[in-house]
This record gives structure tokens, sequence and C-alpha cells, in this order.
């Protein structure tokens, strides 16, 4: 898994006012969870250019102050409008707990549907799972050498090892969709 560093600083106050004034500053309002108390802290938003707006994971390495802890980055909150970092909200990694994450999907081999005029489509592009950080992949890979017209890749037929999915087995991730075009001429060949 990739790591990135993100310094940050011990938040006085809480609240609307304060967390406000923190964003004009140029800052997110920051949280980490999963400690024997939480640590609210600021950090400067350009920080989390390399972290937010990539379709990778990291381990976080947070400094606050001098005080370093691991995390990962469980849900970050966008202006509706705006599309600024708001909030971020991390969670404290331990060798000893399991944590959950969504983990990207890479799909890997060429699709023979796709080569007879079918179309991939990519239904999922993250899949949550659950185990220690350790044994977190930078990617789900997902082989779609075997599908065919109209065929899928279920969740359940990835292999995965140390860790759990947190998905339904029978959720599908890809498939080959057939073409308006395409489905009138099976329809002929089919007929004769």
């Amino acid at each position: 898994m990739k790591k990135i560093e993100i310094v940050g600083y011990q938040r006085a106050n809480l609240g609307r006012t304060e967390s406000q004034a923190i964003r004009a500053e140029g800052n997110v309002p920051c949280v980490l969870y999963g400690g024997q108390e939480q640590v609210h802290f600021y950090a400067p938003a350009i920080l989390f250019r390399d972290l937010i707006y990539t379709p990778n994971i990291f381990e976080v390495a947070l400094n606050i102050e001098g005080a370093e802890y691991r995390a990962v980055l469980q849900e970050s909150q966008f202006h509706p409008v705006s599309d600024v970092l708001l909030h971020a909200d991390f969670l404290l990694v331990t060798d000893k707990k399991p944590i959950k994450i969504a983990v990207p999907v890479r799909l890997i081999g060429t699709a023979p549907g796709v080569q007879q005029g079918g179309k991939l489509v990519i239904r999922v592009r993250k899949l949550r799972v659950k185990g220690n950080l350790e044994d977190i992949p930078d990617f789900i890979d997902v082989d779609v050498s075997a599908l065919e017209l109209g065929k899928s890749v279920r969740i359940g037929q990835i292999p995965v090892k140390n860790i759990e999915m947190l998905e339904e087995a029978t959720n599908p991730v890809a498939s080959i969709e057939i073409p308006r075009a395409l489905r009138g001429a099976i329809g002929t060949v089919a007929a004769k």
C-alpha cells in the first residue's frame, strides 16, 4: 500500500464558527477516530490533493504537532456546489485490529465478448473489504478474459487472500453488454 504524510495542528476550539475560520485560511478540519479518544485537528488543504483525487488507497502518516499516527482516510465531505473539501475523517490503524476500506477494482485480460462486438461495462469501481492493513492490496484484480457476450463477473467469483469481501457475492463487477445492432443480428441467426 502506498504511503503519504499529512502534517496537522491541534484544534483549540470545536464548532461551526471555528471550522469556517479554519476553512477560510485554506485548511481542512479533520478528526482521527479509533484510539482512546478522538483527535481533532486541521491540516492545509493542499496536502489532501494526492490523497483524495486519485483512485488509489493510501496509508496516511499523520503528524499532529509531533505526535505520529498510522491511519487511513475513512470519509471525506465536499461542498455541494464548489466541490471544495470541507472535512476529513481518519481511522487509526493498529496491528491487531482489522479495518474496513474500499479498494479499487482493476480489470485484467481481454474479453472475447468485446472482440465479438460487445461493450465492457464496469458496474463497480471499488469494493469494500475487511482485513489487516498489511493484507489489503492496492487493487483487486478482476480477470475478464473469459467473458462472452451477455456474461458477467460477480463478486463471489473474485479470488482474494487474507481479506473478507463486505459486498454481496452475487453483485456483478463487470459485464459484456450486447449492443442493439448486434442483438438483431443474433436474433436472425438464431431464427434460421
